[in-house]
């Protein structure tokens, strides 16, 4: 008999999404609260990595961790040219982008109102 794996809540995979990317020497990682704002998901991180071959390892890292931790696989965007990757587990959208393209499109600033600030981790 196997062990049920444990609860995917919203909480608990930004909770290893948060411990892979800073394992993984993911940079400037912010973390956007969309509870109540969307329905795609409940948390977005935005984070970037030093190069294109960091950006996509720290994504296929971050695919293992989620899949051993609760059982179901993410769905991933962008992995082979590794300027922006995109990680989506159903409640939390991850945006893993080299700094460049991350300046360029801004989603941070898309997403947080007003006042706001982002919650860095």
């Amino acid at each position: 008999m196997s062990a049920a794996a444990p609860e995917a809540g919203s909480d608990a995979q930004l909770a290893l999404i948060l411990s892979s990317l800073s394992d993984d020497k993911a940079e400037d990682v912010v973390q956007i609260n969309l509870q109540g704002k969307t329905a795609f998901g409940d948390y977005m991180v935005v984070c970037s990595g030093r190069s294109s071959r960091q950006v996509s390892a720290i994504a296929e890292k971050l695919l293992v961790r989620l899949k051993e931790a609760f059982g179901r696989p993410a769905r991933i965007e962008g992995k082979d040219t590794g300027d922006w990757v995109l990680v989506d587990t159903g409640d939390v959208i991850v945006h893993v982008f080299r700094p460049e393209v991350r300046e360029f499109y801004q989603l941070e600033k898309m997403w947080l109102g007003t006042g706001e600030t982002p919650a860095a981790s």
